[in-house]
C-alpha cells in the first residue's frame, strides 16, 4: 500500500527512527564485570596462599617436572585435569598464585553458566521478564561468592571440582537452551564433547545423564522421543567412564570398596548426618573446617543417623508431593540429592565429610532460595539478594584470608578438631616450614598424643627438634623413625644432624647404614661429601658428589657442591 507523505515524514523524524532501534542490552555485561571484581577482591588475600595438603603430592611439584614428557602429565584417570596443571607449570613454574590465579577465572566463569542455567529454570517456572533476569544474577552470585565455595576455589587440587563443573554446567546449559524441541545432531555432539571434558577432570560427573532426564521430564523438554539420539551417546560414554572409574578404584585406598575402616553401610549412615552438615553450611555458613573431625556411624542409631535418613526422605517426598506448587524449589531438591549422591551415599570415602563435595549440587539449594525469593516483588527481591551477596562477600573474604596462611588454616582445623590427629600434624609441618621450629616440635608432640606416631611425625618430629636446638632429642626421635620404617632418606637425615654438631664418625656410620638399606639414594653420597668437605678432604668429596650426580644426573645440590669444591 502507498504511504502518505505524512507518513514518510513521521517515519523520518529522528525520535521515532530512534524508538525503533534495537535496545542495547548493557545490564548482563555489567553484571558479570562486577562479579569479575568482586570474586577477584573476596579471594585476594588466598591468591598468594602456599600449597597445601595435597597440592603437594600434584605433578608439578616434583622435582623432575621440568623433564617429565608431556604424555606422562595427561596419561591418568584425569587427563583434563593436569593439562591444566601443566599449562600452568610452562607458564610460572611453581608459583602458587598462578594456580589460585586459574581456580579463582574457572570460577568466576562457571558462575556465569549457573546465572544462564537459573534464569532459564526460573522462566520454565513462570517467571518471566526483568524478575527472571534478576533472580539468574542472584543465582550466579551466589554460586560465585558463597564462603562455602572457599574451599574449591582456594585449594589447588579442587581444580577438579572447579574445571569439571564448569564442564558439567555448561553441558547442562547447552541442553536446556536449544530452540527446538527435538535435539540436533551438533547440540547433542556439543553436550558430549562436555560430558567428556568433565569425566575426564572428576569422576562425579558420571550424573550428567540422570540430570538431564530428570530436567526432561520434570520440565516436559521432549523425553525420550526428542532426545533418544543424546541419551544414547550419554549412555555409551559413561558406560566406559563408569567402568575406567571401577578399575580405577577397586583397589584405590582412599576411595571405593578397600578404604580401610568404612563400609559401604556405615559410610551411607554416616552420610545421612553429614548432607545436614552441608545444608547447614550453606544457610548459615559458619564453623567452615578444611579437615572436619565426623565419628563414623556403625549403624542406623548410632549418633543419629536415623533420623537424619528420616529426615532425608521425608524432603525428598516433600519435593514430588509439592512439585506443582513449589517447583523451582522441588526441582532445586532432587538435584541437589541427585549431584551429592557420588560422594554421599554408599561408596565409601576415607575423609566423610569435605566442603569441596558441595560445590557441584550447589545448585539445588540456590534453586530453592530462588522458589522464595520469585514470590516477593521483583525490587524485593533484588534488594535481597544485594543484602544477602553483600553479606556472603565478607565471610568469603574472611575465609580466604584464612587460606592465605598454612599455619593459620591448620591452625583453624587443629581448634576445631582438637581429638583428629592430621590437622595437628599438618599444624605441625606448617610451623616447622615457617621457620617456628620450637612450636612445631610442641605441635608433633601433641599429634603424637592423638594417635600411634607414624614414621613420618617421628621423621619431621626430629627435624623440628634439630632446629630448635635440641639435636639429642632429635636424634631419638629420627631413630625412633628408622625403627617403623628403615630407609636411607632417614638414616641420611641421622647423619646430617650429627654432621652438624661435628660428629663426623657417627655421622659417617649413619650413612653406611643408608647406603647398606638403598644403595640408589643419591644423598646419602651428598651427605658424605659434606663431610669431607668440612674435613678439608675436597678429592674424596668431589668423588661423592659424582657419585650422587651418576645417580641422579638432576641433583642440583651436588651440582653445586661439586663446582665449589672443583674451582
Amino acid at each position: 500500500m502507498k504511504r502518505s507523505k505524512r507518513q514518510q515524514r513521521v517515519e523520518k523524524t529522528p525520535a521515532v527512527a530512534e524508538m525503533h532501534k534495537p535496545k542495547r542490552v548493557w545490564w548482563p555485561w555489567a553484571a558479570a564485570l562486577a562479579g569479575l571484581i568482586a570474586v577477584f577482591e573476596v579471594y585476594g588475600p588466598a591468591l598468594s596462599g602456599a600449597f597445601v595438603l595435597d597440592d603437594r603430592y600434584l605433578p608439578f611439584m616434583d622435582p623432575s617436572a621440568a623433564q617429565m614428557p608431556f604424555r606422562t602429565w595427561v596419561t591418568g584417570l584425569r587427563p583434563l585435569l593436569y593439562f591444566s596443571y601443566w599449562l600452568n607449570f610452562r607458564s610460572s613454574g611453581i608459583d602458587p598464585e598462578t594456580y589460585h590465579l586459574t581456580n579463582v577465572f574457572l570460577h568466576f566463569l562457571g558462575s556465569l553458566v549457573i546465572t544462564l542455567i537459573a534464569a532459564r529454570l526460573v522462566e520454565l517456572s513462570g517467571t518471566t521478564g526483568s524478575a527472571r533476569n534478576i533472580l539468574g544474577v542472584i543465582a550466579g552470585g551466589l554460586f560465585l561468592l558463597h564462603p562455602l565455595q572457599a574451599e574449591s576455589v582456594a585449594y589447588v587440587a579442587s581444580r577438579s571440582e572447579v574445571l569439571s563443573v564448569l564442564l558439567y554446567m555448561s553441558a547442562f546449559a547447552v541442553f536446556l537452551y536449544r530452540r527446538a524441541e527435538s535435539m540436533t545432531v551438533l547440540r547433542a555432539a556439543a553436550i558430549a564433547m562436555l560430558f567428556a571434558g568433565a569425566i575426564s577432570t572428576k569422576e562425579h560427573t558420571l550424573t550428567l545423564a540422570a540430570l538431564l532426564l530428570l530436567a526432561d521430564y520434570y520440565w516436559g523438554l521432549g523425553g525420550f522421543r526428542k532426545n533418544g539420539m543424546l541419551y544414547g551417546i550419554l549412555a555409551v560414554a559413561g558406560a566406559v567412564g563408569a567402568f575406567v572409574v571401577w578399575r580405577e578404584l577397586k583397589d584405590a585406598s582412599t576411595a571405593g570398596f578397600s578404604v580401610v575402616g568404612r563400609t559401604p553401610a556405615s559410610y551411607f549412615f554416616t552420610q545421612c548426618r553429614v548432607i545436614w552438615t552441608y545444608v547447614r553450611l550453606f544457610f548459615l555458613p559458619f564453623g567452615q573446617n578444611i579437615d572436619p573431625d565426623v565419628a563414623l556411624s556403625n549403624s542406623l542409631l548410632d549418633h543419629g543417623a536415623i533420623f537424619g535418613l528420616l529426615a532425608l526422605v521425608a524432603l525428598a517426598a516433600a519435593a514430588w508431593i509439592y512439585r506443582k506448587r513449589w517447583p523451582l524449589a522441588a526441582f532445586g531438591v532432587l538435584v541437589f540429592l541427585l549431584l551429592l549422591a557420588p560422594t554421599s551415599s554408599f561408596i565409601p570415602i576415607a575423609d566423610v565429610s569435605a566442603e569441596r563435595r558441595m560445590y557441584l549440587p550447589f545448585l539445588g539449594l540456590v534453586l530453592v532460595c530462588l522458589e522464595f525469593l520469585r514470590r516477593l516483588k521483583v525490587s524485593q527481591a533484588a534488594w535481597a539478594g544485594a543484602a544477602i551477596l553483600a553479606v556472603c562477600s565478607v565471610l568469603t573474604y574472611q575465609r580466604s584470608a584464612v587460606w592465605a596462611n598454612p599455619v593459620a588454616l591448620w591452625q583453624d582445623a587443629a581448634n576445631k578438631s582438637p581429638r583428629k590427629w592430621r590437622p595437628h600434624f599438618q599444624l605441625a609441618s606448617a610451623l616447622y616450614e615457617s621457620g617456628n621450629c620450637a612450636d612445631a616440635a610442641q605441635a608433633f608432640e601433641a599429634a603424637s598424643r592423638l594417635d600411634r606416631p607414624s614414621f613420618d611425625l617421628l621423621l619431621d618430629w626430629g627435624l623440628s627438634l634439630d632446629c630448635a636446638g635440641n639435636w639429642q632429642d632429635a636424634l631419638v626421635r629420627l631413630r625412633q623413625s628408622a625403627t617403623l620404617q628403615p630407609s636411607a632418606h632417614v638414616q641420611s637425615q641421622i647423619g646430617m644432624v650429627y654432621a652438624k654438631h661435628n660428629k663426623f664418625e657417627e655421622a659417617l656410620s649413619a650413612l653406611a647404614d643408608g647406603e647398606k638399606i638403598d644403595p640408589s639414594f643419591d644423598m646419602t653420597f651428598v651427605y658424605r661429601g659434606n663431610i669431607f668437605e668440612a674435613k678439608g678432604d675436597k678429592a674424596a668429596a668431589a668423588a661423592q658428589y659424582q657419585r650422587a650426580l651418576a645417580l641422579n644426573p638432576l641433583n642440583s645440590v651436588a651440582r653445586d657442591a661439586l663446582a665449589r669444591v672443583s674451582q
